[in-house]
């Protein structure tokens, strides 16, 4: 898979340097896999949440901060679209970011 907007990534974990490894670790994961499918993504990461619009949402850090991304699996992209503490994704409406 290709990862759009990895920028994001490292701007959250130099605010949050806890989450770098585990950004980090997942974006090795991500960048390797081949998902044609959510059911796919979900064999690999059992925690995700699939939510309509192609968004995923995956838990960092045993849920601490939420990584959503929406995923193009015809072309294998990722794009990062939201990366926050639990208490930021509160805020947003997920399938608009």
């Amino acid at each position: 898979m290709r990862v759009i907007k990895i920028k994001t990534l490292l701007e959250f974990w130099q605010r949050e340097p806890a989450a770098q490894a585990e950004l980090q670790a997942w974006y090795a994961e991500a960048k390797e896999a081949d998902w044609q499918t959510p059911a796919e993504l979900k064999m690999q990461f059992g925690n995700a949440s699939i939510l309509k619009g192609q968004r995923v949402v995956f838990n960092i850090c045993g849920n601490k901060y939420r990584l959503v991304v929406r995923i193009n699996y015809p072309f294998r992209v990722i794009y990062i679209r939201f990366i926050g503490t639990h208490a930021e994704y509160d805020r947003i409406d997920v399938e608009t970011v």
